[in-house]
């Protein structure tokens, strides 16, 4: 069996991910590849697609949003994505029980004796209008007959329980505004798709070769790290006959689809920002491939990364309309040229052309 190491996944996961080359796609159907953008931080999105799209138009995804062609809501790890709306149709009862399970993981107890269907049934009763609430309003309509769970349990719970979108302004282009939850029925003007009656898994099916698209190759446990879902195996076993196997250098079985792009390891790759959050690391239980081990942190805790080679080299933020960039490993003179050239596209890009200022800090001793 064919071994991968680490830079043919790297290049594999930078193929697959939009940043080896700039895609010329509408935002939208990058969106449906990528198989969505984490998206609680509402304005990272936004560099997400700039540095996989040749013609990234924000005001072209804040207009998809504003016409409910893509949707803001918790599905994936039951973190907010970006997602389009025909794949949060399809997907989201899938992930109903893993919605429901992280929630009382997290607030062990607070739970005990609550019907969580009986809730379910008030939460839907409170959207039923189709009017956007925060939170807090639904919480509001909720504690005079579910008064034991801790507030911030009940809401977490509501939005688990029932599909719901972040109505905008949350999420339009250099637009503030809080969460504002209204129902997904309302919102898509349907409801999700149910559940097969066969029993059968037509999405677990449907996921495991999106992801292996986006994503691929991968162990089976990188594609449960990325969706969060527990029961796809037989999902991975129904589909197996479609993929093709490697090992990775530790003896993994990886799983592809086999005519997906699986570049030279030798292929240059690019300097990327990426925003926080980006699936591009967050999409494997093994981050290997993209970032080393002892910076695997800053992917959980949010920082914006830079991608040099195809691996994660620098931190950047923003600071008074100049991009500063810091290196996490000493870089060479045409890689911070290089930096310094991709930082200053993105400067004007967060502008709209006002500036391109960037600084590059010294390399870490």
């Amino acid at each position: 069996m064919t071994v991968l190491d680490d830079r043919a996944l790297n290049r594999a996961t930078l193929a697959r991910q939009l940043l080896l080359d700039r895609a010329a796609l509408p935002a939208d159907d990058a969106v449906a590849h990528l198989c969505g953008l984490q998206a609680q931080e509402p304005q990272e999105p936004y560099v997400g697609l700039w540095s996989r799209l040749r013609d990234a138009d924000p005001a072209a995804v804040s207009d998809l949003l504003a016409r409910r062609r893509l949707v803001r809501t918790h599905l994936m790890r039951r973190t907010v994505h970006l997602l389009t709306a025909d794949d949060v149709l399809a997907w989201r009862s899938r992930h109903d029980g893993m919605l429901r399970q992280r929630v009382l993981g997290v607030y062990r107890g607070e739970f005990d004796g609550v019907d969580l269907d009986d809730l379910a049934a008030a939460v839907r009763a409170v959207l039923a209008d189709g009017e956007p609430r925060t939170t807090a309003e639904v919480v509001r309509a909720l504690a005079a007959r579910w008064s034991a769970p801790d507030r911030r349990a009940l809401g977490e719970m509501a939005i688990a329980l029932v599909p719901t979108a972040q109505a905008p302004p949350r999420g339009l282009w250099r637009t503030g505004g809080g969460v504002r939850v209204v129902a997904l029925a309302h919102w898509l003007g349907r409801d999700v798709d149910p559940p097969d009656p066969d029993g059968g898994d037509r999405v677990g099916r449907e996921l495991v070769r999106r992801y292996l698209a986006a994503y691929g190759p991968a162990t089976s446990s990188d594609l449960r790290a990325w969706c969060g879902l527990a029961g796809l195996p037989a999902a991975v076993a129904a589909v197996r006959d479609e993929l093709v196997t490697f090992h990775d250098v530790r003896g993994r079985v990886l799983l592809d689809l086999p005519d997906a792009p699986r570049p030279d390891p030798g292929t240059p790759a690019p300097v990327r920002f990426l925003p926080a959050f980006d699936n591009a690391v967050l999409g494997y239980h093994d981050r290997g491939r993209i970032i080393d081990d002892a910076h695997r942190g800053l992917s959980v805790a949010g920082a914006r990364m830079v991608l040099v080679d195809g691996r994660v080299a620098a931190t950047w933020t923003v600071e008074a309309g100049t991009v500063a960039v810091t290196p996490l490993r000493p870089l060479g003179r045409v890689e911070r040229a290089d930096v310094g050239r991709e930082g200053r596209a993105l400067a004007s890009f967060l502008s709209d052309g006002d500036s391109d200022r960037v600084r590059v800090a010294g390399s870490p001793g």
